[in-house]
């Protein structure tokens, strides 16, 4: 099969490798229908991970159908259409007996496109099936059940919900690339006073008030603002940048919560010295993706708009383009990036011929 290598910092390819098999009982073997890229791959490929071996297929989201299942796999069967976990969870461990499957000791976590090959391929071995999987439902579209991979989930889990969001409160999102603008969707159904998404883009900016942001603002004006009043119950810090993190610290009132989403390739400074007493909860995590029914109920209910979320689709032969695309966000007006199986200009097409069809019936 084709997919995604890593061959050391700054060098990816799509290339030809060993076809992945059902290894262990638990095991599933996923057919790719559509992939994404993630903030996490970048700086893999930036060298910033080195539990990434050379030799590694990348991607850790993705929707596809199942292929093969293991002797073990009681809830998938083969043709199943699933949405396919960004972690694995063994079930058995003391972790994932709460559902907190990012913390499994039983072999998951985030395994793959980490320690074991990953989804940007044409096919994927998925550990832990049963747990790591989740049937799509068929009205969802590839780019929408995609993001149930990880995106709406670690905006659920690690911001909006680590961060308390509640009714009345004033919400600061730091980062509107894709996870921060899931997390303004989500907040959204939780009645906060105010929702203000902070970033340096302009198109983000926009996309922000398109998901339900109240306003959308560069930082030095966000600081000028809050420095006039008592600050945010709630920010969430979706960048991952040491600016970003600093920003968040000034931006949190006395006694609010401060919700670390961003994944951090370098140090960012804690000045506790002027945080010690103010009674500031910060919150990190790995998401869990226990929360992904639940959000597949929300985007089936029309409660969640996601819609402009994914802005470029690309083959996945064109893996290479899409992080070049991905990489440059703030220049392309990339947010999320999907890798299809087929081309997307074909499957247009294809559905096109089919909603003739039936129109003929």
């Amino acid at each position: 099969m084709r997919g995604l290598v890593y061959h050391g910092p700054g060098r990816i390819s799509w290339d030809t490798v060993p076809d992945p098999s059902v290894q262990e009982a638990t095991d599933a073997l996923v057919r790719v229908e559509a992939a994404t890229v993630c903030g996490s791959d970048l700086h893999i490929r930036r060298g910033e991970l080195p539990e990434v071996r050379p030799g590694t297929v990348l991607g850790h989201e993705a929707v596809g159908e199942v292929i093969e299942v293991g002797r073990e796999v009681h809830e998938r069967r083969p043709g199943d259409q699933v949405i396919v976990s960004s972690v694995s969870g063994c079930g058995r461990c003391a972790p994932c007996r709460d559902s907190r499957y990012g913390q499994c000791r039983g072999g998951g976590g985030w395994v793959l496109g980490n320690v074991i090959d990953g989804t940007q391929a044409e096919y994927v071995r998925v550990p832990f099936a049963d747990h790591a999987t989740h049937p799509r439902p068929a009205h969802l579209s590839l780019d929408e059940a995609v993001l149930l991979a990880e995106v709406l989930p670690t905006a659920y889990e690690v911001g909006v919900r680590k961060g308390r969001v509640g009714p009345g409160d004033t919400v600061v999102v730091v980062g509107a690339g894709p996870v921060g603008l899931a997390a303004v969707s989500v907040a959204r159904l939780y009645a906060p006073r105010r929702i203000v998404a902070v970033d340096l883009s302009d198109a983000r900016l926009r996309a922000a008030l398109r998901l339900g942001a109240d306003a959308a603002q560069l930082p030095g004006r966000l600081l000028a603002d809050l420095s006039d009043g008592p600050g945010a119950d709630v920010v969430i810090e979706a960048a991952g940048d040491p600016d970003s993190f600093l920003l968040a610290t000034r931006a949190v009132r006395t006694g609010g919560r401060l919700a670390n989403i961003g994944h951090h390739g370098k140090p960012a400074t804690l000045h506790l010295e002027c945080l010690w007493r103010r009674n500031v909860t910060i919150s990190t995590g790995q998401v869990d993706t226990s929360s992904t029914p639940w959000l597949i109920d929300l985007l089936s209910l029309g409660r969640l708009t996601v819609s402009p979320l994914v802005t470029h689709r690309f083959g996945l032969d064109r893996a290479e383009d899409a992080y070049d695309t991905f990489s440059s966000g703030p220049d392309t007006g990339a947010l999320k990036v999907v890798l299809h199986r087929r081309a997307p200009e074909a499957e247009r097409q294809e559905t096109g011929r089919e909603l003739a069809s039936a129109q003929g019936r």
